[in-house]
């Protein structure tokens, strides 16, 4: 939360370079950093940071008016954010009359009003009970999905950050000790500390066969070539989705990327994946 806020100097970093897409954001004037605020960055803040005297619709289009667009035209921009996340019946009612997931929507259909490079999301759900807290990250990620923006997403829940993150960076007292895929994390550690924080993860929905196989090469050395009629799935495919194949055909499965073999995972491949995760939880 620390570090998110200096992003966009709502706290001053004492030293150092902030880089966002190029742009120096230390070497910004006030006026410049500002435009820079209104025009690049969007914030979801954890407490929703709704204005009480503003409807719905007015909280959303609020970056809009900061930028001296006319109320028509925010207006339509705003109603169209809402329908967006849902909530496009609620434009005429006040912060206090909506639920906190509500609100929460509220908060980022605002951010993502003025259509920002960059979206930063400080803890967004975790005042939220955890079955809203669910439904929002699914929303998020299929809002993600669509919208296409850069996300900074600050989260202390691992479970939440595998859920939502394409990329993860891991801190402790301040710095970055790790980043990369939830797979990568899990199954390469940088340190005691990254073991100890991923040991209760659950391997079968982050390990992909790519990480599991065999090199072709590597397995026709030992075993010649695997059968023409042994299953086939993609590079990505899951490990909870192999050991359904695994169950169900006795053949090694072909790892495939861009429709050529690529590599093998046998029944071994697969247990030796899991006996790891349980040797680390």
């Amino acid at each position: 939360s620390t570090l998110v806020r200096h992003l966009n100097r709502l706290l001053e970093p004492t030293d150092r370079k902030i880089l966002i897409n190029g742009t120096d954001v230390m070497a910004l004037n006030p006026q410049e950093l500002q435009k820079f605020r209104n025009l690049k960055i969007g914030m979801v803040f954890q407490n929703f940071a709704l204005l009480p005297h503003r409807s719905v619709l007015d909280n959303v289009a609020m970056p809009l008016e900061i930028r001296s667009m006319n109320k028509n035209e925010r207006t339509r921009l705003a109603s169209k954010m809402l329908k967006t996340v849902e909530l496009d019946a609620w434009g005429n009612k006040f912060a206090h009359e909506l639920s906190g997931g509500m609100q929460q929507r509220v908060g980022l259909a605002r951010a993502l009003a003025a259509d920002p490079e960059v979206l930063l999301m400080d803890e967004p759900f975790s005042a939220l009970d955890p079955l809203i807290r669910r439904q929002l990250q699914d929303e998020f990620i299929k809002l993600s999905a669509v919208m296409k923006k850069t996300t900074l997403f600050i989260t202390h829940d691992l479970d939440e950050a595998v859920r939502i993150g394409d990329r993860i960076a891991i801190m402790r007292d301040g710095r970055i000790i790790q980043i990369g895929t939830a797979e990568d994390i899990v199954m390469n550690p940088a340190d005691d500390y990254v073991a100890d924080f991923v040991a209760g993860i659950s391997r079968l929905k982050i390990v992909r066969a790519h990480a599991v196989m065999q090199p072709m090469a590597d397995y026709q050395t030992t075993h010649g070539k695997p059968s023409d009629d042994a299953p086939r799935v993609q590079e990505s495919e899951t490990l909870s989705h192999l050991i359904q194949l695994s169950i169900n055909v006795d053949l090694p499965i072909v790892v495939q990327e861009k429709g050529i073999d690529v590599g093998v995972v046998t029944r071994r491949d697969i247990l030796q994946v899991i006996v790891e995760g349980a040797e680390t939880s």
